[in-house]
């Protein structure tokens, strides 16, 4: 299957980096251009492609915006967004995650890394690794929006084996790695994390780590603690 991507920065010669980079790609095409937040809503609505490739700062309408605007709309609900930022120095990727991105990578990242994060975010992972992502995922929810109502009420129909995988999800295990920490296979992992995702309502993996941090299933107080 190809995945189609569409390209949102204010910089046209990186514009013009990516999509030389994802046409070559077997399993890829660029499917648009957007060089501000307005006008990436209005070409996600349009296009309707798998991936947006989402720079943060851009004029019209920044990055955070946009990505709220087309997780939200009814049209391009199935549109996943891989935010571009620069890890330690960015103070939105939390707010990129409440927005409804499903991931960030810095613009440092290897060709290699960015097909790989474009996949990731396609197959409806969410690009939360164990180390880089989760300190930050610790700061900058470490004063979370109050829990929704109906999340919480959700949270409460979760058996005891879902509320731990999603526990760890959040603290940014992998589905591997998740299954070593409760001696079960990765298969049995994979299948908790996507049913407690079905009954929290989570898009992906990264709104069930915003779910697990916003009701207090997981402590910002610091990394890797359970509440």
């Amino acid at each position: 299957m190809t995945i189609r991507v569409l390209l949102a920065d204010d910089q046209a010669l990186l514009r013009g980096t990516f999509r030389m980079l994802f046409d070559a790609t077997e399993d890829m095409e660029t499917v648009g251009e957007a060089s501000d937040g307005r006008e990436a809503v209005d070409l996600a609505a349009a296009e309707q492609p798998d991936v947006v490739l989402m720079d943060i700062r851009m004029p019209e309408m920044d990055g955070l915006e946009a990505t709220r605007l087309i997780t939200e709309a009814d049209g391009p609900a199935g549109v996943k967004v891989l935010i571009l930022t620069t890890f330690e120095n960015d103070e939105h990727v939390a707010e990129a995650l409440r927005a409804g991105a499903s991931g960030f990578l810095g613009k440092g990242a290897r060709p290699e890394e960015l097909l790989d994060a474009v996949r990731t975010v396609a197959s409806g992972e969410a690009l939360l690794s164990p180390t880089a992502t989760r300190a930050l995922i610790t700061r900058f929810l470490a004063q979370p929006d109050p829990c929704p109502v109906a999340v919480h009420e959700r949270l409460a129909s979760l058996t005891p084996r879902e509320r731990d995988v999603t526990a760890l999800a959040a603290l940014g295990l992998s589905n591997e790695e998740i299954a070593d920490r409760l001696f079960v296979s990765p298969l049995t992992a994979k299948t908790h994390v996507n049913r407690a995702m079905t009954k929290l309502a989570a898009r992906d993996r990264a709104q069930l780590v915003v779910a697990a941090y916003q009701c207090g299933l997981v402590s910002p107080s610091g990394p890797g603690t359970l509440a």
